[in-house]
């Protein structure tokens, strides 16, 4: 066919150079506007096409597909067939073997590379796919397609190379021996993390969603990300902070998956009693204590059982310190151990401790060692506050004193 131009453009130019020039040009402006035709038609009716029909179906699938732009991406592909296949039907081959095969590899090449973008979006569609399943928030494949497209762009740099140096391309890659040390140094973040990835997945230490606390790289938040290099962290004032994947292997960290798994969430607190106002209850405050619906029938059975004690040994009870007696801090103990117990957001089925620890010059604490039913961070702080909202209040009634450190409103009245 081009031989044809040519004859009819020797009619016009006699010259024989300027009518190979001109045909070619000729050529090439065909080319450019066939290959534009075809680009228009792949995206206008082809892919509008493809798009309504993949809208209309009942699948998400290709939905993420056509969202990651794999369809757009293989549109591209349809100039450069249509540049390819008029090449072998219009220029001959004896007249012109440099130039078609300049244009062969040019093809060759705009295919790898359209080819390569269209396999990254399916990978990334893959992902999205994937991450629909239960299965991804244990078992993220993330890290892992990052290392398949890692691989795919040195395959894909090492055949270009091999191709505009006219090498083999197994001849090229047998070459690169020398350079394994200088490769394994570029891509050592890469490999550490490939390791690492595994080894956080094999052992289910880390899953998306996860909380996970670092204090030495100021983590602190959920695992919105895990990749091949880094996992992220979103910290509770919203910020953002990538870990190194290999850190989580080679440093100590906290995951409160355990907890959110459990049912239950812990409160451990204390409340420091004054030591000097701990004492012996008397007939009077039993009586008054016994006026707590959550003591009557404590304190009943409490004193049957110490009256029937100290008569048994014979206990002179005329001195407080001979046989047994209530105090007031045990009461208090008491009660608290029944409230919590009746409480409606309190785990009964977990650990339940309410206990005195060592005392010391901030007085005497008493601990509550207990889990909440509702695991959310808000409700859990609203319910802590509220059961020592009660107690700080009720803890006057049993003649004890929270101990606090001297205030200006303490010095203030002593002055006074």
């Amino acid at each position: 066919m081009m031989s044809h131009i040519i004859n009819l453009l020797l009619d016009i130019f006699p010259n024989k150079d300027v009518a190979h020039v001109l045909g070619l040009f000729l050529f090439f402006a065909i080319l450019i506007c066939l290959s534009w035709m075809a680009n228009v038609i792949a995206k206008k009716f082809i892919l509008s096409a493809v798009t309504a029909i993949i809208r209309k179906s009942r699948t998400r699938w290709d939905d993420m597909l056509l969202e990651r732009h794999v369809f757009t991406r293989l549109s591209h592909l349809a100039p450069i067939l249509i540049i390819n296949i008029v090449v072998d039907l219009v220029l001959p081959v004896a007249d012109y073997p440099e130039l078609i095969n300049y244009i062969h590899k040019g093809v060759f090449l705009y295919v790898v590379f359209v080819g390569l973008f269209v396999v990254d979006a399916f990978l990334n569609g893959l992902i999205d796919i994937y991450n629909t399943f239960e299965i991804s928030k244990t078992r993220p494949i993330k890290g892992y397609i990052q290392v398949v497209k890692i691989i795919l762009w040195i395959f894909v740099i090492l055949l270009i190379i091999a191709t505009i140096l006219n090498k083999a391309l197994s001849g090229l890659v047998l070459g690169l021996g020398g350079l394994t040390a200088v490769l394994l140094f570029v891509f050592k973040d890469s490999i550490l993390g490939l390791v690492a990835g595994i080894q956080l997945s094999a052992n289910d230490m880390i899953r998306l969603g996860d909380w996970l606390e670092m204090p030495s790289r100021g983590a602190d938040g959920d695992v919105v990300e895990i990749s091949l290099n880094t996992v992220k962290v979103r910290n509770w004032d919203k910020t953002i902070t990538t870990l190194p994947t290999y850190a989580l292997i080679s440093e100590s960290f906290k995951n409160w998956r355990g907890m959110s798994e459990s049912g239950g969430r812990r409160i451990k607190r204390s409340i420091n009693l004054d030591m000097s106002s701990i004492r012996f209850c008397d007939d009077e405050m039993l009586e008054r204590l016994k006026k707590i619906h959550f003591l009557e029938g404590y304190l009943n059975q409490k004193q049957i059982e110490i009256e029937q004690y100290n008569i048994k040994n014979n206990i002179n009870l005329s001195i407080a310190v001979n046989g047994r007696h209530l105090t007031n801090i045990g009461v208090f103990r008491a009660y608290i151990k029944a409230y919590l117990k009746n409480h409606p957001k309190i785990h009964n089925d977990m650990t339940f401790i309410v206990r005195q620890l060592p005392s010391g010059s901030t007085g005497l604490p008493m601990e509550i060692y207990v889990f909440s039913n509702d695991q959310v961070w808000a409700n859990y702080e609203e319910i802590q506050s509220d059961i020592f909202d009660h107690l700080l209040a009720i803890v006057s009634e049993f003649d004890l004193r929270v101990f606090q450190n001297p205030t200006g409103f303490d010095l203030s009245k002593l002055s006074k």
